[in-house]
């Protein structure tokens, strides 16, 4: 389990909420409830302010925005793949300069200035959900750029 999951089973547990509850308070299946507390999903910080909000808590008691994001950042690059933290950034700057404008800018306002995906959503006039797509394509562009980039 995450450290986000456990913070979740542990406030539905100290409330006495089942998952279904949980799950139906927040328009979401039980299913995906389970998978957050498992560590197998986890919830955007959108999600997690509404999860505050059912248990009465501030977002930050169940996860941090800036842990959220290094985690998410923290799949595409790895152990930095290799490369030394001043070679990681310049290849990451190297990848946004030649990727999709759109994707770039929204990577940037998701890893440098930590905006939550509603907060870029709104910034774009696009959907949450057309962000997360184009946050997760450029995450998976980006490992895979970067794992080249180490093998030239």
């Amino acid at each position: 389990m995450t450290e986000i999951g456990n913070k979740i089973a542990s406030l539905r547990a100290e409330r006495n909420i089942s998952q279904q509850a949980l799950a139906d308070r927040l328009f979401v299946s039980r299913v995906l409830v389970s998978k957050w507390e498992s560590g197998e999903r986890r919830p955007d910080y959108t999600m997690i302010k509404s999860i505050a909000g059912v248990f009465g808590v501030e977002p930050g008691e169940i996860a941090d925005l800036n842990s959220i994001a290094a985690e998410e950042l923290m799949e595409c690059v790895g152990g930095g793949c290799g490369l030394e933290e001043d070679e990681l950034a310049l290849a990451i700057g190297d990848f946004l300069k030649k990727n999709n404008v759109l994707e770039s800018k929204i990577f940037v306002q998701r890893y440098y200035y930590l905006k939550s995906t509603s907060e870029t959503a709104t910034l774009f006039g696009i959907g949450e959900n057309h962000v997360r797509s184009l946050l997760s394509r450029t995450r998976r562009k980006l490992k895979k750029y970067l794992t080249e980039y180490n093998g030239s």
